[in-house]
C-alpha cells in the first residue's frame, strides 16, 4: 500500500522560507513521476512543480525561479524548497504521485493516481 506523508509547512513572514517534504512509504525504486499541488481557500488544486522520474522537472509560472523540486531516492523523499514567499503562496500543499507516469512532469493532478493528507502553508505579510 503505497502512503505519502508531508511535512515542513509552517508560518512564515512574506519573503521567507520553508522546506517541504513528503515520504514515500509502499514503494522502492527510481522512475516514477512526483509532485506537489497546493490548494488555497476558494481556490482549484494547482500544479507547482512535478518530477518526472527521468531527471526533468517543471514548474508552474508562479513559482518559478522561487521554489525548486528534488528527490533523494534513497530516502524515498520527495522536497520542495520555497524561497521569497509571498502571501498568494498560503495555501495546503499536497505531494502526489505516480508509478506508471502517464504524462511525464504533469502539472494536473488528473495524471496522479498517489496522494497525501497535505501541509499547510501560511505566508503573512
Amino acid at each position: 500500500q503505497v502512503h505519502l506523508v508531508e511535512s515542513g509547512g509552517g508560518s512564515v513572514q512574506s519573503g521567507g522560507s520553508l522546506r517541504l517534504s513528503c515520504a514515500a512509504f509502499g514503494y522502492t525504486g527510481s522512475g516514477y513521476c512526483m509532485g506537489w499541488f497546493r490548494r488555497a481557500p476558494g481556490k482549484e488544486r494547482e500544479g507547482v512543480a512535478a518530477i518526472d522520474g527521468v531527471g526533468g522537472t517543471s514548474s508552474a509560472d508562479s513559482v518559478k525561479d522561487r521554489f525548486s523540486i528534488s528527490q533523494d531516492n534513497a530516502k524515498n523523499t520527495l522536497y520542495l524548497q520555497m524561497h521569497s514567499l509571498k502571501p498568494e503562496d498560503t495555501a495546503m500543499y499536497y505531494c502526489a504521485a505516480d508509478w506508471s507516469c502517464p504524462v511525464r512532469g504533469s502539472l494536473s493532478d488528473r495524471d496522479y493516481k498517489y496522494w497525501g493528507q497535505g501541509t499547510q502553508v501560511t505566508v503573512s505579510s
